[in-house]
């Protein structure tokens, strides 16, 4: 933003306040407001505030960047409630958001010019609902692809592991133990879990990936998300054929549910912006950028190169 706060100069939401006459709530170690005075409603110790919201009132919520500290939250509150016709406001910091309670005849755009008049940066409804909802889903598919992940990988390093490298375990009665119970009938049950707990990470955590694969498919493009995804694919059915038919060989359910986890991760913390799913809108990936010269005259000199 680049706004400072009133203790290295004055605001746009401070200057907002002053032309409007409002009494700012005092803060702890805020400092005193612009006006010197404590609105007798937002006094410490005199309790909870109580609004009194019509029924027929609207609530709208707002995506905003800039309120960066408890004072701002109660000026960003102050102004908003000395709006006509809105009958409650709060700030949070926290997450960014404002929500406002108003009479219908004031519409949305009145309120975030109000919003901008204060300094601050408000994103558009449908871009702060696409953003949260992004975030929330981003943040799901990390958690389940951990989750199942270490769900995959115990079985395998409790049981599998030692059967498979018996060289690094010194008491082979316990590596006969195990191989004992997957030759059991056990090992059905046991190769049906772990198939459902990888698929399942792999449908959800990697969705998105998914469906931008399947749309370079459709469009004849090959991609690394296109190789990816078919590895996946292909190394999950081979490891489905091994465990529940005569086909000889390992089960890398393992590594199914380790390139889910990686992969995961990588689109989340990585490079990929995860904001957006170019599969699932209408807009292109990216827009080819116009050549700023070519409208432009071109200076015909006789001698300069």
């Amino acid at each position: 933003m680049g706004d400072r706060d009133h203790r290295g100069g004055e605001t746009p939401l401070d200057a907002v306040v002053r032309e409007r006459g409002i009494d700012a709530p005092g803060e702890a170690g805020e400092g005193d407001s612009p006006g010197g005075e404590t609105a007798p409603g937002d006094a410490v110790g005199s309790g909870p505030r109580i609004a009194r919201v019509p029924a027929d009132h609207d609530h709208d919520t707002f995506s905003v960047e800039g309120i960066d500290t408890d004072r701002r939250e109660g000026l960003l509150e102050a102004v908003l409630r000395d709006v006509d016709g809105v009958s409650d406001a709060s700030a949070t910091r926290r997450n960014g958001t404002v929500g406002v309670h108003h009479d219908p005849s004031l519409s949305r755009g009145a309120l975030r010019e109000v919003l901008e008049s204060c300094g601050l940066v408000v994103a558009s409804g449908d871009e702060a609902f696409e953003s949260r909802r992004a975030a929330q889903f981003a943040s799901a598919r990390v958690a389940v692809a951990t989750l199942f992940g270490l769900m995959v990988a115990t079985p395998y390093i409790a049981v599998l592991y030692p059967t498979r490298v018996e060289w690094l375990f010194y008491d082979p009665v316990t590596v006969q133990y195990l191989q004992s119970i997957l030759d059991s009938s056990m090992t059905t049950h046991f190769f049906i879990n772990l198939g459902a707990l990888s698929g399942i990470a792999f449908l959800v955590a990697c969705g998105p990936v998914i469906r931008r694969a399947a749309a370079a498919v459709r469009d004849g493009e090959f991609t690394n998300e296109v190789a990816f995804v078919g590895g996946v694919v292909a190394l999950y059915g081979y490891s489905t054929l091994t465990a529940f038919t005569g086909l000889e060989g390992a089960v890398h359910y393992d590594l199914v549910a380790y390139a889910v986890v990686v992969a995961t991760l990588w689109t989340e913390f990585g490079v990929t912006d995860t904001a957006t799913d170019p599969a699932s809108s209408g807009e292109p990936v990216a827009e080819e950028i116009p050549d700023a010269d070519a409208d432009e005259p071109v200076a015909m000199t006789g001698g300069g190169r």
